[in-house]
């Protein structure tokens, strides 16, 4: 099988179509500047995937420079406390960069420069999809400039300052709630003055169509690994896949390996936020109406006047008012179950898989966790349960000791 071949269960889910459609979501809904570049986009895309040099080039880093495969590992002391189902996690965290986004950006770079594009821009909320970006543009001698919001580069400092170090600008955004939003827009911005020799590396499967699809085959690479390792330590399917879902690429990247096989739950958890009130959340399929942002339909939180909403979540990565088309039309088509857990939930799951396992999660991860610890325990023994585990919690720990240990600094000293 190719890098890019679908498994026989995919072959069953055939979009996008001709117009980049998910049933009624995604589309390409964008300035006539751009229209140029997408379709200059789809073109090089398609031909990559039928191009054997490309692929191999794409493996090859894949294998020696991202890490690839990454783990499916037996959370053997979580599956314990919980007492339920056994549960593993796919260990993203595990590859270059410390997530999943590794996958989009390599692979996105790459194309730049087979489009003989120059110079890369980005946007980024939690900082890893900017991390990523900035680190597969330094392997390939790509200039790179990564726009984040204002108030994500508080909470995220570590990640600016690595995003520095490997050579990348660092664009702050202070529009609108300062956040991953405005920093899309700013992104979007840039690309339509600099069309020529820039390649807009969007991070997640949202956008105007080729993006999502693009996004989604780079990320499969999570689903095709699990469905393999699962068989090898399982000899069979799971029954349960959870993943966290702001845009929504880890999610899709483990989910579409099993979207034809019925008998395997998905499960995406938002971000609940502190309440299921307006300016509040980032849970899009329960507070969120049919809309369009950022190139493409979807499910957005929005007024009745169809302003954007204000979002919130303690975790960056998933503060952002719509998701992905392709999540939006599983959504509508009963394939994939959508809920939420809060910032609290969130917390309690990142130090719980912390103690239990060694492993520190990022706090978009810690959502899929929470809900784990939520079903797993009303679920059998001999049921199967895959988490997946997008992305590492060092970013993360400043932000989560000030929810956690609000007595103490965040160097760990007590307050005077």
């Amino acid at each position: 099988m190719t890098e890019f071949a679908p498994s026989s269960t995919t072959q069953k889910h055939p979009w996008p179509d001709a117009r980049g459609r998910y049933g009624a979501f995604g589309g390409r809904f964008v300035p006539e500047t751009l229209m140029y570049a997408l379709d200059e986009l789809e073109r090089a895309y398609e031909s990559a995937r039928e191009d054997a040099a490309f692929q191999e080039t794409l493996h090859t880093y894949r294998q020696d420079y991202v890490g690839r495969p990454t783990p499916l590992y037996f959370a053997a002391r979580f599956t314990e406390a919980l007492g339920g189902a056994k549960v593993y996690f796919k260990r993203e965290d595990l590859a270059h960069t410390g997530a999943h986004k590794i996958n989009n950006a390599l692979g996105q770079c790459l194309l730049a420069k087979r489009m003989g594009k120059t110079r890369i821009i980005a946007e980024t909320g939690a900082g890893q999809h900017g991390v990523a970006t900035a680190t597969a543009s330094a392997l390939l001698g790509l200039k790179c400039v990564v726009y984040m919001g204002a108030e994500d580069i508080e909470r995220q400092k570590l990640n600016v300052f690595r995003m520095r170090l490997l050579g990348s600008e660092v664009v702050t955004v202070e529009s609108g709630s300062k956040t991953l939003k405005d920093a899309i827009n700013e992104a979007l911005r840039d690309w339509v003055a600099h069309v020529e020799d820039t390649h807009y590396v969007l991070g997640t499967v949202h956008g105007p169509h080729p993006f999502p699809m693009i996004c989604r085959d780079f990320q499969s690479v999570i689903g095709r690994e699990a469905r393999k390792q699962i068989f090898e330590k399982e000899g069979r399917l799971p029954d349960t896949l959870i993943a966290c879902v702001g845009g929504g690429s880890n999610a899709v990247g483990l989910f579409y390996e099993f979207i034809g096989d019925e008998s395997v739950r998905m499960i995406g958890v938002e971000a609940g936020g502190t309440a299921i009130k307006p300016g509040e959340h980032a849970a899009r399929f329960d507070g969120g109406a049919y809309g369009m942002l950022h190139g493409a339909i979807s499910y957005v939180l929005q007024d009745e006047y169809g302003q954007i909403g204000s979002t919130h979540s303690v975790s960056a990565g998933l503060d952002y008012a719509s998701v992905g088309p392709e999540h939006a039309y599983f959504h509508d088509s009963g394939r994939v179950e959508y809920t939420h857990v809060s910032d609290d939930e969130a917390l309690d799951g990142f130090q719980r898989c912390s103690e239990l396992e060694g492993i520190i999660p990022a706090l978009e991860s810690a959502h899929a966790i929470a809900h784990a610890m939520k079903v797993v325990p009303a679920m059998n023994k001999d049921r199967i349960v895959i988490v997946n585990m997008s992305g590492r919690g060092d970013k993360d720990v400043q932000q989560a000791a000030r929810f956690i240990l609000p007595d103490e600094d965040w160097s760990g000293g007590a307050k005077a």
